[in-house]
């Protein structure tokens, strides 16, 4: 596959529309030619616009969406919800900061930590002006060049049977997003009406959000595309009616080191997190776009929701202990949906009416994260792939849903825990990745051969890139510093556990690939 930048297509052919793509149903579920593609239910599904198509890679012919923009659109209102206002709350919640110094914290990381899910690596050219363009650029890029999707392409890292283990760690921070972002919009849904539980609540979350995610690519895109223009309208109001207040936060005392680091691990686990899933929603994108406009699509989608409501959030919640009605909205237990309602409330009817469209925010982010699970159930377990996508979609709303109702009353213990630990893992992952890929294969997207996606023998063993990520966290963990975990250098300095997992893993990849190539034998 040429690496050069060609002309872009004027075309907006949809893959979920394309006769390619339905004349070859055979290859969208392997071993499958008279089997449940065959099944009336299943051709009525996909007439219907239900996507079937799993981990099988998508053909470079078949790669014909030129609608680029959609990436943008997909993040932003992923990212535009609830959850995102939730985790600014943190910072002075949790780590007593201050207004300035959450605001900067969320800030400087976001601009960071965007990067990876958005693709860091340095490459040296003779030019510094190429050296900056070329430090940012996003592993969303690698979809339309390889046809593959995330966890797919990992396994020309770390072998077949290898990724099994990020994949298992990648199932367990989607369903963590999907069980806080239920809880949030079943508190918000809640809030409105006295009659209606938390519980109530978040299983009308999960409903709306596993039905778009079950029809799959085309219905997922258009729904991220509208969502968000109402949850802007009701942030929009929010700022109304209630930005009077949010100067009446009393002053902080000085944030420590320590403090601010912490906030720090929690931020870039919101967003670094989104690296194993980035290309899933990318591989059915024309090869020929210019990487650095995907980049910036993405790279924007990440960083403009994010950083604009973790700041509002901050604001909010520090504004609280001087208005009654939002102090007794927010409550002892956190309660996020409440605040908002309460910051709602001077504009009656209509500001519950805006509440429930704030509550139906997070359902863009759980219907993405329910999309790209399926896939990750089907590297798990490589014999389901033969089961049709959207049965996973299923099974990932039977997992989370229970938990959600669980754990919705310890919000916020939750939240802090679970942001500030996935992100060593997700940082080493993605070292691993861009090590492989831009120092063993040098940047040449032609090396992910696609018939040995599924064949074990002629993919690496894997072996360096688990034994980089394990022998990481003899240094990550004393850089940890948890509620539960005091690392002796963390305790001192504040978590650093992000940071050091990056570097850490790609210095220790190199040596240890080199070792394995040099007794492996694919051919």
């Amino acid at each position: 596959m040429s690496n050069n930048h060609l002309q872009e297509k004027d075309s907006t052919t949809d893959p979920e529309k394309d006769s390619v793509y339905r004349d070859g149903l055979s290859a969208i579920i392997p071993g499958d030619k008279h089997g449940w593609l065959s099944h009336p239910l299943a051709k009525s599904l996909l007439s219907w616009g239900v996507e079937e198509r799993g981990t099988i890679p998508v053909p470079e012919e078949q790669r014909m969406d030129t609608q680029y923009y959609k990436i943008f659109f997909l993040w932003f209102s992923m990212n535009f919800n609830i959850l995102s206002f939730s985790a600014g709350t943190i910072g002075p919640i949790a780590f007593e900061l201050g207004l300035r110094d959450s605001c900067l914290v969320i800030l400087f990381f976001n601009i960071l930590a965007c990067a990876l899910p958005a693709y860091l690596f340095v490459y040296f050219p003779k030019h510094s002006y190429r050296v900056i363009t070329r430090l940012l650029f996003h592993r969303n890029t690698w979809g339309p060049r390889i046809g593959m999707r995330q966890m797919v392409q990992s396994r020309y890292s770390f072998g077949y049977f290898g990724v099994i283990i990020p994949t298992i760690l990648n199932l367990i921070c989607i369903s963590g997003f999907n069980i806080l972002n239920g809880i949030l919009g079943g508190q918000a849904l809640a809030s409105v009406s006295g009659n209606m539980s938390w519980d109530v609540g978040i299983v009308i979350i999960f409903v709306i959000a596993l039905l778009i995610s079950f029809m799959g690519y085309r219905v997922l895109n258009w729904y991220e595309r509208v969502s968000w223009f109402p949850v802007l309208i009701a942030f929009l109001v929010v700022l109304g009616v209630g930005g009077k207040n949010l100067y009446n936060a009393q002053p902080a005392e000085p944030a420590s080191a320590a403090a601010i680091l912490n906030f720090a691990s929690v931020i870039a686990g919101f967003v670094i997190t989104y690296s194993p899933m980035a290309s899933d929603f990318t591989m059915y994108y024309s090869p020929t776009v210019p990487q650095s406009r995907i980049f910036w699509y993405a790279y924007m989608g990440y960083l403009v929701p994010s950083v604009l409501l973790q700041c509002l959030g901050a604001a909010a919640v520090l504004a609280a202990p001087n208005v009654p009605s939002w102090s007794e909205g927010y409550g002892t237990e956190g309660n996020v949906g409440g605040l908002l309602a309460a910051m709602l409330s001077p504009v009656g009817n209509f500001g519950k009416f805006l509440t429930v469209l704030l509550s139906l925010s997070v359902t863009s982010n759980i219907a993405g994260a329910l999309y790209s699970i399926c896939f990750n159930f089907q590297v798990m377990i490589p014999a389901m792939s033969k089961v049709p996508r959207y049965v996973f979609s299923i099974v990932g709303t039977v997992i989370a849903l229970p938990l959600s109702i669980v754990g919705a009353h310890r919000f916020y213990a939750a939240l802090t825990d679970f942001l500030s630990l996935i992100s060593y893992w997700a940082s080493a992952y993605g070292a691993i990745l861009l090590v492989e890929h831009h120092y063993f294969r040098k940047g040449d997207f032609s090396t992910y051969d696609h018939a040995i996606w599924n064949v074990p023998g002629r993919l690496p063993w894997g072996a360096a890139a688990l034994t980089a990520g394990i022998l990481s966290f003899a240094l990550i963990i004393p850089c940890m510093n948890q509620v539960w975990y005091q690392g002796p250098i963390g305790i001192t300095s504040g978590d650093i556990g992000f940071e050091i997992a990056f570097p850490l893993a790609a210095l220790l990849y190199i040596p240890l690939r080199k070792l394995e190539l040099k007794y492996q034998n694919t051919k």
